[in-house]
């Protein structure tokens, strides 16, 4: 996988599933990340070939859950972000998945207290010698690119000397949050910090922070000399933010959305979360779409409340 000059769709919770992924490559994402899959969750299923819907899904063994969906369409571009604090468990984890995939990132940047007391995500940070177990584990051990996502340390100084750390592993690309773990979301990203890592690295830098508009890629690629720009809540909410003619607008960015979901049986918890994350931006989830979309109980439900029954029919009489 080339990471130069790439528009890259992040790995979002809940958000970065198979219809989110391929609306967002459709609108001009060159890298579609998944969302993160904990290494326990996915050595708890099996890979199972779905003719119905010609996808690879991998279901939780004994249930009907499935806690990762791919397809054809994807293969040259998605990746798999997995979580995890243990290189043998993530190789497990990986050789799962490896083939169906086009990398492996590993999330060394979640601030949130599950991956932080469960030794994941940003915990890491503080751990380079960990860092360094898995990263050379999954390297030597698949064909698959492998790749991490970080964020900024304390100071620039440390951030750069980790990254620096990490590029010595051999991983092809770096992708750089410019916040710390202490930051929320409303603080500004650090570009400079970003911009410190770029210049120490000879490896691609994937920059991530304050991208909300379509011409905000090339601020950012300007400011910090990254390889390639990460988006996360500005696709979020509007995908067509990758499109260089323009934002299309977001009422018809989420009933493509829903489509989508409804064509790739798409988890309902995955599609109402997406939809309420819409909504909260650009509406209220106290005015009738919002409580609509809270009630639903079904992906049925969201087709009816769209005004797409006919389309569910339709899909749903069709499959194989």
């Amino acid at each position: 996988m080339d990471y130069r000059d790439k528009l890259v769709l992040a790995p979002m919770v809940r958000v970065g599933t198979l219809p989110f992924r391929l609306l967002a490559a459709e609108y001009g994402a060159d890298i579609t990340y998944g969302e993160e899959i904990i290494d326990h969750k996915l050595l708890k299923c099996e890979r199972v070939t779905n003719e119905s819907l010609g996808t690879t899904d991998f279901v939780e063994k004994g249930t009907d859950s499935v806690v990762f969906r791919t397809c054809p369409q994807e293969r040259g571009r998605v990746v798999f972000q997995m979580g995890t604090s243990n290189a043998v468990r993530a190789l497990k984890a990986a050789q799962l998945v490896c083939q169906d995939v086009s990398a492996i990132d590993i999330n060394m940047g979640c601030p949130k207290s599950f991956s932080l007391s469960g030794g994941m995500g940003a915990a890491l940070l503080s751990k380079p010698e960990l860092i360094h177990d898995i990263l050379t584990t999954l390297r030597r051990n698949l064909d698959t690119t492998v790749t991490c996502k970080i964020r900024l340390l304390n100071t620039p100084k440390d951030t750069v000397e980790l990254a620096r750390r990490i590029e010595k592993t051999g991983v092809p690309a770096l992708a750089v949050h410019g916040r710390k773990i202490k930051d929320r979301p409303r603080d500004p990203a650090k570009w400079d910090e970003i911009a410190d890592v770029v210049s120490a690295l000879s490896i691609p830098v994937i920059a991530n922070g304050d991208v909300f508009e379509y011409e905000d890629f090339k601020r950012i690629k300007d400011a910090t000399g990254a390889a390639s720009i990460m988006v996360a809540r500005g696709a979020m909410w509007n995908a067509s933010i990758f499109c260089a003619k323009g934002k299309t607008p977001w009422e018809d960015v989420k009933r493509e959305y829903v489509r989508k979901s409804i064509l790739w049986d798409n988890d309902v918890k995955s599609t109402k979360h997406t939809l309420k994350e819409m909504i909260m931006h650009y509406s209220c989830l106290e005015l009738p779409e919002g409580k609509g979309v809270i009630k639903c109980d079904t992906s049925e439900d969201v087709a009816r409340l769209y005004g797409e029954e006919d389309y569910y029919n339709f899909v749903v009489s069709n499959r194989k």
